[in-house]
């Protein structure tokens, strides 16, 4: 597990890896996804090592490449969202990632967390504004590993809707084979955070498709395991 910097002394931000768990096969080894075709019983000895590793409990969503932005108060349900947030102290907040990006947020004062699973069609529905907004502002980022822009290929329909939301997108798409596009999902966050005001202070800015020695990736290898990046406000 990796975990992020510049964060206030309150707050941990742990991006997990590839190791550390007891999976086998594709999904080797510490794979936290339920929906992947994985060995049930090693998924939840799976997630009991990253509730052991925080020494907190561990929430978990039901992502769906959507906006949605739950508050969170305990790690009992598992709601349907693809962000979530909380003023909750010793409660890990989780979302699952391979090959889509991890956005950690947090107050300067660390007094309120959050964490949003920001694939294109998140970025593109603004997941991280519905999440910004749960929160209330200022805030701060920290960005987890994903897909990058030399094999992230993507059709001219999603360049086309980026550049016409904000023309500013066209920086991030490079001309492919064919009618694909290269597409650099990193730097369409960023621009959506720089838009809000939201500093990056800590960025783990590593291919997922490019290291399957380290990373989980969809697009590599599907089914797959999943990676998640977790957000925690501990008690002073």
């Amino acid at each position: 597990m990796i975990e992020l910097a510049g964060l206030p002394d309150t707050v941990r931000a742990v991006m997990t890896t590839r190791a550390g768990g007891v999976s086998v096969g594709q999904w080797a080894s510490l794979n936290l996804g339920t929906h992947v075709d994985d060995d049930p019983v090693a998924v939840r000895a799976n997630r009991k090592v990253v509730e052991s590793a925080l020494q907190a409990p561990v929430a978990w969503l039901n992502q769906v490449h959507g906006v949605v932005c739950v508050e969170r108060t305990c790690a009992g349900e598992v709601p349907t969202a693809d962000a979530q947030w909380t003023t909750q102290t010793n409660l890990a907040l989780a979302v699952g990632v391979a090959d889509c990006l991890a956005v950690g947020l947090c107050s300067p004062n660390g007094d309120r967390v959050g964490v949003a699973h920001a694939g294109w069609r998140g970025l593109l529905g603004g997941v991280i504004e519905s999440t910004a907004q749960a929160m209330g502002g200022p805030l701060i980022a920290v960005l987890g590993p994903c897909i990058g822009p030399a094999v992230f290929q993507v059709g001219p329909e999603v360049r086309e809707k980026f550049c016409n939301d904000n023309p500013a997108a066209a920086s991030a798409f490079r001309a492919d084979t064919g009618d694909r596009w290269l597409c650099d999902l990193r730097s369409l966050a960023r621009q959506r955070l720089v838009s809000l005001g939201i500093r990056v202070v800590d960025d783990l800015n590593e291919c997922t498709y490019g290291d399957p020695q380290r990373w989980f990736s969809y697009r590599r290898q599907a089914p797959g395991g999943r990676m998640a990046m977790l957000m925690l406000r501990r008690a002073t």
